[in-house]
Parts: structure tokens; sequence; C-alpha cells
């Protein structure tokens, strides 16, 4: 018995790739988003959706929200697809960022660098990769949705097919990417990756 995931990074808002927003809490879609959510709706139409869960910040939310109306669900909030803890990074630009030493050995070493106060990259897929697969156990055969990070997204997909994070920058999650992964009781496959939508 194979279960279906659709695991959707958020759309687009107004800080995205300017600011590392982590778990910031009124960080909203942009118009741009709201209309990249509406058609991530449009293209999951006509599957039948058991079951839509969400990140609990509002990016996620506002993403998640139009795919569960669509199939006549509301979200579920699992707090285990929230985006990775970046402690005291939390907010600060990229531009800020650049000139960290930390920062560099983050991105160069995500298997063993932490962010100060924060989690790994690690940890952070772990936790997400393990409810992924006890959520499927409850949609056998079926296929469920779950909205949550890039670099959330990056390491289950990185355990999936059995890579360290550090490998994350071979491959890209762009907002509003979707990728299908395939899983049962004692494995997972990666069927598709970052099929992006056009709104």
């Amino acid at each position: 018995m194979a279960t279906t995931l659709l695991l959707i990074r958020h759309a687009v808002h107004g800080l995205v790739d300017r600011v590392l927003c982590g778990r910031m809490p009124d960080v909203h879609l942009a118009q741009p988003g709201q209309r990249q959510a509406q058609a991530l709706s449009d293209l999951l139409g006509g599957l039948a959706l058991q079951a839509v869960y969400s990140s609990p910040l509002p990016r996620a939310w506002e993403t998640a929200a139009p795919i569960a109306a669509r199939h006549g669900l509301q979200p579920v909030v699992a707090e285990a697809l929230t985006e990775i803890d970046f402690g005291a990074w939390t907010g600060k630009s990229f531009t800020e960022l650049q000139d960290d030493p930390h920062w560099r050995r983050w991105n160069a070493a995500r298997s063993d660098e932490r962010p100060p106060g924060g989690e790994t990259m690690q940890e952070a897929g772990q936790r997400a990769f393990d409810f992924l697969h006890r959520v499927a156990s409850s949609h056998p055969d079926g296929i469920f949705a779950a909205v949550s990070h890039g670099d959330v997204i990056k390491a289950v997909i990185a355990a999936v097919l059995g890579l360290s994070v550090d490998a994350h920058m071979r491959f890209e999650i762009s907002p509003a990417g979707l990728s299908r992964i395939q899983i049962w009781p004692d494995g997972a496959r990666l069927l598709s990756m970052n099929e992006v939508v056009t709104a």
C-alpha cells in the first residue's frame, strides 16, 4: 500500500530572497503568491485529496487554504512542517548575513552546523519526514498534500534519496514548487520534484 504525498513549498511573499524570515509570525503572501496558491489549487483540483496539512506560519497556511477549499477540506496545522528555527538569524537580511563566517559554514556544511540558538537542517528534516510517514499510514493508497518551507522540503527529499543535507545546493525548491513522493510503511521514493505553476 503506497500513499502519494504532494509536498508543496509556500507561495511567494514580499520578503522572499531578501530576508531570512524563518519563523517570523506576520509574513503573508504577496499578490503574486496568492495567484500561485490559486494556480496550485487549479492544478490539483482533479485529484482526490484526502487531507491538506500545513506549517502553522501564515505564508504556508495561505498557500494551503485554497487547495483545501477546492476539495471541501480545512488545512490541518502541523507544527512538524514549520520552518527551520534560525535562532538569532531570524529576520536578518541576506546582505547582513553574507559576511558572517558562521553563515558561510552553515551553507557549506548543513549536516554539522547549527544556526545560533536554532536547530539544524537535519533536525528539521527529520521531524518533518517522521511526521509525513505517520500521516501516510492514515491515508493508505490515498493522496494528501503538505505545505512547508524550502529548506525543510529539501531535507525531506534528501532523506528520501539517501543524501546528506549537504547536497541542498544541488537542487532547487521554488516558491509554490510541487514535489511528489510515494510513501509506504518501510520506504519512500521521489516521483517528481519542483513542478512550478504559472500564475
